[in-house]
């Protein structure tokens, strides 16, 4: 397997297989960069198809968050795990203790905390094993569950892709088809009601759909991903898994502005291009998602939500920078917001080679 790793020529600094035969734990840990600090980034808990699969999955989510945390101007290097499962039936104290002190073994150089398929309370189970933990309960000391402040920061990241595309950051009376409305895509829709927009929805849980029905009685509800692609839209927020963007969906949308949650919503490299060539603003991904990442991150020096939000607000100015670079340089909005992150975790890493005492 390991062969395998360096024959995808995924750049990473070190990839972690763990396997807790007691528990059933297997598990996923990929350090991308360490160049900025300490690996941050969220455990992925999904039943995937194969190991080849959650090993693809994890590569391409921990290089994300190392250009998000540089984006975000964390002193943070980017890392990700992933847990082999079903969380609905294999999660266990024992298997989220057992993966823990994996965590703890690799001696701060990755730290954790939540994502699809983890909460604030696995967070708290984690951290009985390790101290490399964020994004835990409240009455645990921790900033509590992250989605709030991703949520916010893909509304600002939409404010600002709104100013581009309309000359304004005033969303009312836009409408806005948010594919997902689990943890973040429920918080948003908030937003964007109070907002003023019109906001139509889809989701493969019945449960999350009465949710936020319940919540918001103004929404829409259409049947699938499909559909709300095809829908007459002006913004279209992926707040469900990776991958919505490809060959085929991409001529569909009706869409003005790509504005989500979601991690790595580009299936493969140049569907960038094809958004462009269709006159699609594309805001990235790791940009506007990064509050959950800001709302942890700050946990490390004492939580404060409020200095934490004042961070996540600056995502509408990083994203109106991203879009006036790509203007400027001809380039799409993802190829100039990884130009901005690779600058930076260049400068950083340049600095950091200056011996001090």
């Amino acid at each position: 397997m390991t062969e395998g790793v360096f024959g995808r020529e995924s750049g990473h600094e070190q990839v972690v297989f763990c396997h807790d035969a007691h528990t059933g734990l297997k598990a996923i840990i990929a350090v991308y960069s360490t160049a900025l600090g300490p690996a941050l980034g969220g455990t992925r808990f999904h039943h995937y198809a194969s190991e080849a699969d959650a090993l693809d999955d994890v590569l391409a989510l921990s290089k994300g968050m190392a250009y998000k945390n540089a984006l975000a101007g964390l002193d943070l290097g980017g890392g990700k795990a992933v847990i082999i499962g079903d969380p609905e039936t294999v999660k266990s104290e024992a298997l989220l203790r057992a993966y823990g002190r994996f965590v703890q073994s690799l001696g701060g150089r990755y730290i954790t905390a939540c994502d699809v398929g983890t909460y604030v309370r696995d967070m708290d189970v984690i951290a009985r094993e390790t101290r490399f933990v964020t994004g835990r309960s409240r009455d645990d000391g921790g900033a509590g569950d992250s989605s709030v402040l991703t949520a916010y920061g893909v509304y600002q990241g939409m404010r600002a892709s709104a100013e581009r595309v309309w000359g304004t950051p005033d969303l009312r009376g836009r409408r806005v088809g948010i594919e997902g409305v689990g943890k973040v895509g429920h918080l948003l829709a908030g937003h964007l009601v109070e907002a003023g927009c019109d906001v139509v929805v889809t989701d493969v849980s019945d449960r999350a759909i009465e949710r936020v029905e319940a919540a918001y009685p103004s929404v829409d509800v259409v049947a699938d991903a499909g559909a709300l692609m095809r829908s007459d839209l002006d913004v279209f927020a992926p707040c469900a898994l990776g991958g919505v963007l490809d060959d085929d969906t991409v001529p569909a949308l009706r869409a003005k502005v790509v504005c989500g949650a979601a991690n790595n919503q580009l299936a493969h490299p140049g569907v960038e291009k094809l958004l462009a060539e269709r006159d699609i603003l594309f805001a990235p991904d790791y940009l506007v998602n990064a509050g959950g990442v800001i709302q942890v991150s700050d946990e490390l020096h004492g939580f404060d939500f409020e200095r934490a939000k004042r961070k996540t607000t600056a995502l509408y100015d990083t994203a109106k920078a991203v879009f006036a670079l790509a203007a400027d340089e001809g380039v799409p909005p993802a190829t100039a917001a990884d130009r901005l992150a690779e600058r930076r975790i260049a400068e950083i890493s340049r600095l950091r080679s200056i011996h001090t005492v």
